[in-house]
């Protein structure tokens, strides 16, 4: 785990010391609403017919959608993104269709200055997904079979949290929050039948939430890297003082967008998680397509 963190600080050093992005400028003075977003579609598909080195047939379908509103005046700023994804994949062959992406996070930042890039700050995250997640497998007769895993709000993450907010612009910050509180609400459908000793997503038997109170940090880094080129870098730590807290959790996320023209974007996403409450060890996602992207 500590080697996890530390390649993700380098990687984050690093980036401090890339191009800065053009959209980096200083707020005016006075108050300032500003929004902004995105929507992309990507396709993939790939298609064999009497290939000697064999192949499957198949086709994936993605969707995404991000939007940012940002407000700053007296002193005061308030930074909100939302963010979703969404994807499935059809293998020739296969008896359902498999998820590739699924993902809805929003972020809500309220600071109040007390220096040029010093601020007070209240945090408030939220974590889930948008449709059913399965467990796939075969039966005896060599069929198909899935098990529900998760669905919307099973499980889900609330976090709350007061700290100190760093703000270069809005392409460049870190959350600094020591008193911050998660709840993870799960379905008791997924607990009521759990053994004693077994726990969904940290929750235990017959109960629908798990509370904890720890320290977060968070971060958040956009830059061109090359023109038309963008890298986006987002950090997520957190610490549970009431159960392990040597045992961090982590969620880091790096997006590569190449903008071909006004409409035609590839995109590169990787994502790493740990959290021991899930699985016990370091998950990772990686999602690569060429679609449409439209600015909203």
């Amino acid at each position: 785990m500590k080697r996890i963190i530390i390649v993700v600080l380098c990687l984050g050093f690093m980036s401090l010391h890339a191009q800065k992005s053009e959209s980096q400028a200083k707020d005016p003075v006075g108050g300032l609403w500003s929004y902004s977003g995105k929507a992309s579609l990507l396709f993939n598909q790939t298609a064999f017919s009497q290939w000697a080195s064999g192949g499957v047939n198949n086709i994936s379908l993605g969707f995404s959608v991000d939007y940012e509103v940002h407000y700053r005046e007296n002193g005061w700023s308030w930074d909100t993104k939302s963010s979703g994804s969404y994807g499935l994949s059809y293998i020739q062959g296969d008896k359902f269709l498999k998820k590739t992406n699924d993902r809805l996070e929003i972020n809500s930042l309220l600071g109040k200055e007390f220096s040029d890039t010093w601020s007070y700050s209240t945090i408030l995250n939220f974590k889930s997904q948008i449709a059913h997640g399965y467990r796939f497998g075969t039966n005896e007769e060599g069929e198909e079979t899935r098990s529900l895993r998760t669905q919307f709000f099973s499980p889900a993450y609330l976090q709350f949290g007061v700290g100190l907010y760093w703000k270069k612009s809005t392409d460049l910050w870190l959350n600094i929050a020591p008193f911050t509180q998660r709840i993870t609400f799960v379905s008791r459908q997924f607990t009521q039948d759990l053994a004693e000793d077994k726990a969904y997503f940290g929750v235990s038997k017959g109960n629908s939430h798990l509370f904890e109170l720890g320290a977060s940090v968070s971060g958040f880094y956009k830059f061109e890297v090359l023109e038309n080129i963008f890298i986006e870098n987002r950090l997520a730590l957190y610490t549970d003082y009431l159960g392990k807290p040597k045992n961090i959790d982590l969620d880091y996320s790096l997006t590569a967008t190449m903008k071909v023209n006004e409409y035609i974007s590839t995109q590169l996403e990787v994502q790493l998680v740990y959290d021991d409450n899930a699985v016990q060890n370091l998950q990772s996602r990686e999602v690569f397509g060429v679609g449409l992207s439209l600015t909203l």
